[in-house]
């Protein structure tokens, strides 16, 4: 079988294409915990500059922020999620999970999220159809992308 030209069509290689990039993921972090501004965003992320600009600049372009002029006299922006920015905000929460899960086992937290019930918000994944909990047993992949299957491209002869 002939190695294909290009790698599997895939919506999450699509999503990292536009949030992937180093710091992309932390901005939308800051944004959708309120601090929106360009210096507020530098301090709170460590970002150099002029990469920090740069992801700005694409992930408004990619509709994830939007940006508003807050000051004419110099000219200054702050940032703000779209809807679509904020639908990534479960992605956030889960990779919160995860990393207080698996890198800090739950002890010297930096940050809890409180879910409006009042408790810690511990976020799980579940079918929108039937509301129970996905496990990875539970899954079944059915890739669309005529050529492909589950373990790789179709042999073409």
């Amino acid at each position: 079988m002939a190695a294909p030209k290009d790698p599997r069509p895939c919506s999450i290689a699509d999503t990292l294409a536009v949030v992937g990039e180093k710091y992309s993921l932390l901005v939308l972090r800051e944004v959708c915990l309120g601090n929106g501004r360009f210096d507020q965003l530098a301090r709170n992320i460590g970002a150099p500059r002029d990469i920090l600009a740069t992801r700005l600049r694409r992930l408004v372009e990619a509709g994830v922020l939007t940006r508003r002029a807050y000051s004419e006299h110099p000219q200054r922006f702050d940032y703000r999620p779209t809807a679509a920015g904020l639908e990534l905000e479960p992605v956030l929460m889960a990779l919160k999970e995860w990393g207080d899960r698996h890198l800090r086992h739950h002890t010297d937290l930096p940050m809890t999220m409180e879910h409006s019930c009042g408790h810690e918000l511990v976020p799980v994944v579940t079918c929108r159809a039937c509301g129970s909990p996905v496990h990875h047993d539970d899954l079944t992949a059915h890739p669309q992308t005529p050529g492909w299957t589950v373990k790789g491209p179709v042999a073409t002869f």
